[in-house]
C-alpha cells in the first residue's frame, strides 16, 4: 500500500505529460490561431504608422545587391536573373551570382548573360562549399549596403526593393537587421505543389505574424528572399557555414545580439517548391535539421541568462516540444499499429473498436484546430486572395504534418554530428522542371 501510494505523484506526472504530448499539435494551433488575431486586431493597428510605402525616387534609392548563390541552376538561373533585370521598379541595383562550384551549364548560362546585362557580376566559386559559404564570399564583392538574399528559383514582387527599403531608412530603423517577405507558390503544377500555398499562409502568414507580435522577432528568416542590412550580417559573422540552413541561424545571431528583425506581409515573393513526395521530404530533411542545428547552438546561452533572453524562451520551448512530440508520435503509432494487429488476430474486437474511436476523437480535434489556423492564415494572408486553396487543405493536414514530424525525427542524429564538429554546408540542387511562362 506505501509503494502505491509513493507511485501515485509519479502517476499523475506522467498522465500529466501524457496529455501534453497527445494535445500539443492541438494546442499549438489554437496558439497560433490566437497570435493572428492579436497581430490582426492590436499589433498591425499600434505599428500601421511605422512604414510607408511610398516609390523612392532614383536619387533617394540607396544601391542594392541583389545575390544569387547558385550551384547547378540550369534550368531556372536564366529565367530569374531575365525576370529581375527587367521586371523591378527600381533602378541603384545589381545582380551579383556566386557560382558555388556549379558542374552543369550554369557557368555558360552566366557567361552569355553577362554579354546582355550590364549590372550582373558573377563571382566562380571552383569547389562547391555550400550557401552559406557562397553568400559569405558575395558579401565580400557585393556593391550594395543592403543585400537580397534571393534564390536561383524564386522572384520578388515587382516592388519589393523600394517596399524592403522602407523598412530601413531613417534613424528609427537603424536597428533593422534583415527584413523577410511573404513567401508564395510560382510552380503550382501538381497537387503536392498546389497544396503548399496552403502551407505557406499557415507558416508565414499564421506563426510568423504571431511572433513578431508577441516576441518581436521571428524563429526563422526566409532564405529564398529577404534582405539583409549588411553592416548587421558583418557585426554576426556572416553565415555558419557548417549549419543546414543558414537562413535560420543569422536570425537567432542577430536577435541574440540584439538586432531588431522584421516580417512584412505586404511584401510577396515567389518560390519554386517540390512537385512530390521525395524532393518535399528532403526539403523538409533540410529544414528540420536547421532548426534542431540552431536550438542545440543556443540552448545553453538562453538557458545561462532567463531574464536577458525571455522571448527565446518560446522558441526554445516550441522546438523542443515539437521534437519530443515527433518522437513521441512515431513511437505512440508503432504501439498502436502492433496492438491493433494483436488485438484483431487474437479476436479482440472490442479493443480494436475502442482503439479506433480513441483514434477518431483525437484525430477530430486535431483536425478541429488545424482548420482553426488555416482559415485564419488563409483569410489574412494576401487579403484573403489564397482563400480558394481551401480545398487543399485534408492533404495539407494528413500528409504535411507527417513528413515535417518524420523529417524531424530522421535529422535529430545528424544535427547532434554537426553540433559536434561534423558538419558540412554542401548542397545538392533540387530537380527542377524547366520554366513555362
Amino acid at each position: 500500500m506505501e509503494i502505491m501510494q509513493t507511485l501515485k505523484p509519479f502517476e499523475s506526472i506522467w498522465n500529466f505529460v501524457l496529455l501534453l504530448l497527445v494535445s500539443y499539435p492541438i494546442l499549438g494551433a489554437f496558439a497560433w490561431f490566437i497570435g493572428v488575431l492579436c497581430y490582426q486586431l492590436i499589433y498591425r493597428h499600434r505599428h500601421k504608422d511605422d512604414i510607408e510605402f511610398q516609390p523612392l525616387t532614383p536619387e533617394e534609392q540607396p544601391f542594392i545587391t541583389i545575390m544569387i548563390p547558385a550551384h547547378n541552376e540550369e534550368v531556372m538561373i536564366e529565367h530569374t536573373i531575365n525576370y529581375l533585370m527587367n521586371n523591378l521598379n527600381y533602378e541603384k541595383y545589381e545582380v551579383l551570382v556566386t557560382d558555388d562550384g556549379s558542374t552543369d551549364e550554369t557557368p555558360a548560362i552566366l557567361e552569355r548573360l553577362q554579354s546582355v546585362y550590364d549590372n550582373l557580376r558573377v563571382v566562380t566559386i571552383k569547389k562547391n562549399q555550400g550557401k552559406a559559404h557562397a553568400f559569405n564570399v558575395g558579401v565580400g564583392f557585393a556593391r550594395g549596403e543592403f543585400i537580397l538574399s534571393n534564390d536561383a528559383d524564386s522572384i520578388p514582387e515587382p516592388d519589393a526593393l523600394w517596399k524592403y527599403m522602407s523598412y530601413f531608412m531613417g534613424e528609427e530603423h537603424a536597428n533593422t537587421a534583415a527584413v523577410t517577405a511573404n513567401m508564395d507558390v510560382q510552380n503550382r503544377s501538381t497537387i503536392i505543389a498546389k497544396s503548399q500555398t496552403v502551407e505557406f499562409s499557415s507558416i508565414v502568414g499564421v506563426i510568423k505574424r504571431s511572433q513578431v507580435s508577441a516576441l518581436g522577432n521571428m524563429y526563422a528568416y526566409s532564405g529564398a528572399n529577404t534582405m539583409y542590412r549588411r553592416d548587421a550580417l558583418i557585426d554576426v559573422g556572416l553565415f555558419r557555414q557548417d549549419r543546414a540552413t543558414e537562413d535560420i541561424s543569422i536570425a537567432w545571431d542577430h536577435q541574440l545580439n540584439g538586432w531588431t528583425t522584421v516580417f512584412s506581409p505586404d511584401i510577396l515573393f515567389y518560390m519554386n517548391v517540390p512537385e512530390n513526395l521525395d524532393a518535399l521530404y528532403h526539403q523538409r530533411k533540410r529544414w528540420a535539421k536547421g532548426g534542431t542545428e540552431v536550438l542545440l547552438t543556443n540552448f545553453k546561452r538562453v538557458v545561462s541568462h532567463p531574464g536577458k533572453y525571455l522571448k527565446q524562451w518560446a522558441f526554445i520551448t516550441d522546438q523542443t516540444l515539437s521534437i519530443i512530440w515527433s518522437l513521441f508520435f512515431f513511437v505512440s503509432t508503432l504501439i498502436f499499429l502492433i496492438l491493433l494487429v494483436t488485438f484483431f488476430f487474437t479476436g479482440n474486437y472490442e479493443r480494436v473498436y475502442h482503439m479506433f474511436c480513441m483514434a477518431f476523437i483525437f484525430v477530430t480535434f486535431e483536425m478541429f484546430a488545424g482548420v482553426l489556423q488555416l482559415l485564419s492564415a488563409l483569410i489574412v494572408d494576401d487579403r484573403g486572395r489564397k482563400f480558394k486553396y481551401l480545398i487543399f487543405m485534408p492533404l495539407y493536414m494528413l500528409i504535411y504534418w507527417q513528413v515535417n514530424a518524420l523529417a524531424l525525427v530522421t535529422t535529430l542524429i545528424p544535427a547532434v554530428k554537426t553540433i559536434l564538429g561534423y558538419g558540412s554546408g554542401t548542397w545538392v540542387s533540387p530537380v527542377r522542371k524547366h520554366h513555362t511562362e
